[in-house]
């Protein structure tokens, strides 16, 4: 290929990449919605969005590496010390037991209906065992769906891409040895692919956590470090033995997400925008390559076996994991119909699928295909389906609020216990330890840990968060916090800065500031200390003379704050949250 046309493609799969992102964005849908039909549309209609022309031998390889970064990445939301007892149960069964039937199933509906060979179908059941936060959470978002199955299914999506991913590469392993005479040499074969991607883990690791620990990296040099740590301990064990890579990456996430002092949070958000663009790359790149031809005899006997999956094996497993539970039979049914497939399918399946081919496995030519068969038919069929699902099963959470308070001063903790006096369910968060000992005093729920971890949700205890208020005493901290929360699904506002102070970055003045123009955050510690206090008033009338309204509770429990650019009409029934003497 030419310089022009290799300059041409890459440059589209770029665009494309992220044109489908702020296109699924805007429509509030999946990524992989728009991802997967853009770039198998593209690489339909032109030869240009070709990655195995455009990169050739090194396709391959480089899909390897980054699907080793996005598998680190979803090592880190893996804080084991967030797994709360009330789901483990249910989590830790959907994973064994969920996976294995899931494998079983799907191998054993592939040898007949696609007609693969038994080594083909037993890796195509381990690449689609395999779900991912990357599509479960959008679908979540739109759903709502109550928080125990929410909290149910974010652990399941984080946890089983890199069991999953664990699982594709030893299978691998297994079905590359399996070809070789001699049950010690395959055995032999297998377990020193696992030892070597064990070794990589554990050592990068070790690396990896001295140079952030040691250095005290800022956050884009502490991203990059642990990008290049990734990276090259991902190649350096594929050099040894082929994607042995995934194993490493997977246990340098956990490990890094679990060892104390690692000091990984602080660096995380940076790092999440870039797999975030490495996963628009990867989704268009990958079902570029797949063609109309290699569809052809594939799309129907695929559909069967996602007709089993999706009716019979997946609510079979939520059955058997939510035994001697205390779910209801709805929260039981939605378990059972939310197993999309996601980016670490597609991707194994591009890494794994060429390999076999060059291996001489039967069938390996149909692993790609049908992966991306069963992907656009599960993300299409449970995008469309979820939300009336949940609602036909009650399992929809109600429209009341749950917002994140930030700040411990007296004043935040005193609006904290009117709001939930006003029936909404407060978290609260502060870094000083008198405050939070202020906050566990007045017997308000305290999120634990790093504060962007906990906004974001990354503890999955977490999830349900409707909304952040930043009110802490230091105006240039509330604005930062307010630029790196730009990504929250919720809406995220901050105290009023005087009008005649400036900050130490741009965006200080902008975002979504709370309260009148007089009421800064020094204000209202000022009128606090002379006696002002937060006071709730059903709405019947006029609102009290000498207060001033800072939130209305409406009667379907959402909270509307007084804002720069709106303040909400009060309405009989509302619930008025106000600053009343000082």
């Amino acid at each position: 290929m030419t310089t022009d046309q290799v300059l041409t493609g890459l440059g589209l799969i770029v665009v494309l990449a992220v044109g489908s992102q702020v296109l699924a964005s805007r429509l509030r849908i999946p990524a992989l919605v728009v991802l997967l039909p853009v770039g198998f549309t593209a690489g339909a209609l032109t030869d240009d969005v070709n990655p195995e022309r455009l990169l050739g031998s090194t396709f391959s390889p480089l899909v390897s590496l980054a699907v080793a970064v996005i598998l680190y990445d979803a090592g880190l939301g893996l804080d084991l010390r967030r797994f709360a007892a009330h789901t483990r149960r249910v989590v830790l069964r959907l994973l064994w037991f969920g996976v294995l039937v899931t494998w079983l199933s799907a191998a054993l509906l592939a040898m007949p209906l696609l007609g693969m060979s038994w080594s083909a179908a037993v890796m195509l059941g381990a690449i689609v065992v395999v779900s991912g936060p990357t599509v479960v959470g959008p679908l979540l978002t739109f759903v709502r769906p109550t928080d125990r199955v929410q909290r149910i299914l974010v652990w399941e999506g984080s946890l089983i891409d890199p069991v999953g991913g664990i699982l594709g590469a030893l299978v691998f392993h297994a079905v590359v040895a399996g070809g070789r005479h001699g049950l010690g040499s395959q055995l032999a074969a297998f377990f020193t692919s696992a030892a070597v991607g064990v070794a990589g883990g554990v050592l990068g690791s070790a690396v990896l956590f001295l140079m952030l620990r040691r250095l005290r990296l800022a956050e884009v040099l502490g991203t990059t470090v642990q990008l290049a740590a990734v990276v090259g301990v991902a190649a350096a064990c594929d050099i040894v033995r082929d994607d042995t890579g995934l194993i490493a990456a997977v246990l340098m996430g956990l490990a890094m997400a679990n060892l104390p002092g690692a000091d990984v949070p602080a660096h995380k958000p940076f790092f999440e925008r870039l797999v975030h663009l490495v996963i628009g790359l990867l989704f268009v790149s990958i079902s570029a390559t797949v063609t109309p031809h290699s569809l052809q005899h594939v799309i129907v006997p695929t559909l069967g076996v996602v007709a089993v999956l999706v009716l019979v094996t997946r609510p079979v497993a939520a059955q058997v994991a939510s035994l001697r539970t205390d779910l209801t039979r709805g929260e039981r049914g939605f378990l059972g119909w939310m197993a999309p497939r996601g980016i670490v399918a597609a991707s194994t399946a591009s890494t794994f699928s060429m390999s076999l081919v060059d291996e001489g496995i039967g069938g390996a030519s149909m692993i790609l295909p049908a992966t991306f068969v069963v992907i656009v038919a599960t993300v299409t069929l449970y995008g469309l389906t979820a939300a009336p699902m949940a609602r036909r099963l009650h399992v929809v959470r109600s429209a009341r609020s749950r917002p994140l308070l930030v700040g411990g001063a007296p004043w935040v903790v005193d609006l904290g216990q009117a709001l939930r006096s006003a029936g909404l369910e407060v978290l609260m968060w502060a870094g000083r330890e008198e405050e939070r000992e202020r906050i566990g005093a007045a017997r308000l729920e305290l999120a634990r840990g790093e504060l962007f971890a906990a906004a974001t949700g990354a503890g999955a205890e977490l999830e349900g968060l409707t909304g952040i208020l930043l009110l802490t005493e230091e105006d240039d901290f509330n604005a930062l916090a307010a630029t790196n929360l730009a990504g929250f699904e919720g809406t995220v506002h901050r105290l009023r800065p005087p009008m005649d102070s400036e900050g130490v970055f741009a965006p200080y003045s902008d975002g979504d500031v709370l309260f009148g123009a007089a009421l800064t955050g020094a204000e209202l510690a000022r009128r606090y200390d002379r006696g002002a206090r937060v006071l709730t008033r059903r709405v019947r009338g006029p609102l009290p003379v000498g207060t001033d309204l800072l939130f209305l509770v409406r009667g379907d429990g959402r909270l509307l704050p007084v804002t720069r650019a709106a303040v909400p009409t009060p309405q009989d029934g509302d619930v008025a949250v106000l600053l009343g003497g000082g």
